[in-house]
């Protein structure tokens, strides 16, 4: 039985977005208390977030399309005006290592050539950050600057960015939860070259767009959603001070392609 939608998710997209990230949150949370482990937690998260939200699309935004990572990707969303772009769940390996609190679930909405709504759920911090109220992001509360980076794929050149800004290296998991660690202060600046598609980056860029932070390619050139191709090789959140220094630094030594 599928969960009743607040009113204000039936009429507006960013009400929708945050109600569906947090429903599939939940889901997700109760996924984690039924004695699974590794590979079979794994599974069980991808493939129930991903029904939740297909049946809540289906039941709410019938019209629309939609583009999830567990999903078949249909064509027919490059003819579509409005393309959901979402992430059951990002960060699997951290959510089959409870009780890691850095996975997420990314709803975003892409019409007529941009995003337009997007919701990130870090269900363990019982938060859900959306469009619909952008999050104001707090003066930094650090003497150098600290850049999210992959616990397990950072990127080759990180380690000479870092010394080129003076800068602290912060692994953790998930896109979304690096990109959200910006608007949260516990970062100032995500860096990716290492390769990633458009559901990795598309909500937690609406988002982080929404509370006023700079989103990019990896050289400084401009985000592209709903594509042919799905993949996007690198991505840019950062404050606004620090993003020409770290796109000269990437031009410089010609990382983004």
């Amino acid at each position: 039985m599928l969960p009743d939608p607040p009113a204000e998710a039936l009429t507006d997209d960013h009400g929708f977005a945050r109600w569906a990230a947090t429903e599939a949150g939940q889901l997700l949370l109760d996924v984690r208390t039924r004695g699974l482990e590794g590979r079979e937690l794994k599974a069980a998260g991808d493939r129930e977030a991903h029904e939740l939200l297909m049946a809540l699309f289906a039941a709410h935004r019938p019209g629309d399309a939609v583009l999830s990572e567990e999903g078949k990707d249909d064509k027919v969303r490059l003819g579509s005006d409005r393309v959901w772009i979402v992430d059951p769940l990002d960060g699997t390996r951290e959510f089959s290592e409870p009780p890691r609190d850095d996975w997420a679930v990314h709803v975003a909405l892409w019409s007529d050539g941009d995003l337009v709504a997007g919701a990130v759920a870090q269900p363990v911090l019982g938060t859900t950050f959306d469009t619909g109220a952008p999050p104001v992001v707090p003066p930094s509360t650090a003497s150098r600057p600290r850049i999210a980076v992959s616990r397990t794929r950072p990127p080759a050149f990180v380690q000479a960015l870092a010394a080129e800004l003076d800068a602290e290296l912060v692994p953790m998991g998930s896109a979304g939860a690096k990109v959200i660690s910006v608007v949260r202060d516990v970062t100032d600046a995500y860096v990716h070259a290492g390769g990633q598609y458009e559901w990795d980056s598309a909500a937690p860029v609406a988002v982080a767009r929404a509370a006023g932070l700079h989103t990019s390619r990896a050289d400084g050139s401009g985000l592209a959603y709903n594509q042919e191709d799905v993949l996007l090789p690198d991505l840019l959140v950062c404050r606004p001070p620090l993003a020409q220094r770290i796109t000269d630094f990437v031009a410089r030594q010609g990382l983004s392609g």
